[in-house]
């Protein structure tokens, strides 16, 4: 009886499976998606072209905006780089970026740190306020960037972290800038 039943659940989990396979098959037929295949001829990855599109438009604004801050920090008197380190949460150090491969266009990308800018400015003559800039066109970190950025100044990395959002009136595009500590500086007890 036991037999008979382990039998029968394995012909239904294998015509459950074929309908999965031929439901990813006319999928990936259609127009609307983007496929990619594994070595048995099986749809492995379907992408909608309109989420692919959408996420490359995105990727661009981003950098677009990534750009103004860099330039309006300039502008303000701020010397301006790309931070190449990370931040461990486990270990509870700061660690050199993961370098990130892009296979479409064979290259390394570097700037992939947090925060995205580190930012000087003489105060006297011995003395420089350091200050770390996280770039999000909505204004919003996420929990494991929140920590981060509590780390980086409790172990006093940076004097301050800045927010970089993007602010509109009318038309035209201004970069707001929000100080990490007074909005998150509670919550962390860097108050």
């Amino acid at each position: 009886m036991e037999l008979e039943s382990k039998r029968i659940e394995k012909i239904i989990s294998k015509k459950q499976r074929r309908k999965e396979i031929l439901e990813k098959i006319k999928k990936a037929g259609s127009e609307e998606y983007e496929t990619d295949w594994d070595n048995m001829g099986i749809p492995k990855i379907l992408k909608k072209k309109a989420k692919i599109s959408e996420g490359r438009k995105s990727r661009a604004r981003g950098a677009g905006f990534e750009l103004k801050v860099r330039m309006d920090l300039g502008k303000l008197g701020w010397v301006v780089d790309k931070w190449s380190n990370n931040v461990d949460l486990e270990v509870g150090e700061v660690v050199t970026a993961k370098r990130k491969f892009n296979p479409f266009s064979k290259v390394m990308t570097i700037g992939t740190g947090f925060p995205d800018f580190i930012a000087f400015q003489l105060v006297d003559d011995r003395r420089y306020n350091v200050v770390g800039v996280e770039v999000k066109v909505n204004g919003l970190l996420s929990k494991v960037e929140k920590e981060k950025c509590a780390f980086l100044l409790k172990k006093k990395i940076f004097n301050e972290i800045w927010i970089a959002k993007k602010r509109k009136e009318g038309r035209r595009v201004f970069v707001e800038y929000v100080d990490f500590k007074e909005r998150y500086g509670n919550k962390f007890g860097l108050g």
